[in-house]
């Protein structure tokens, strides 16, 4: 018996700074303090703060490289 094949979640291209918290398992004021210190990438649209999908993967091989 087979299981049955799941799709993986879209991947969405940027996220707000709360969605990011809440991907990273950080709080939003962490997010905030990465951003400002450049450990973390961003963009903005507007007067909204976005996070790249990618900068969210670069940032934790960062952390696994320290490990």
């Amino acid at each position: 018996m087979h299981a049955p094949q799941t799709t993986p979640p879209p991947v969405r291209l940027l996220y707000r700074v709360q969605d990011a918290a809440d991907v990273l398992s950080l709080s939003r004021s962490v997010v905030f303090e990465l951003l400002r210190s450049g450990r973390l990438r961003s963009v903005q649209e507007g007067r909204t703060r976005l996070i790249p999908y990618e900068a969210l993967r670069e940032y934790v091989a960062s952390l696994e490289d320290v490990a």
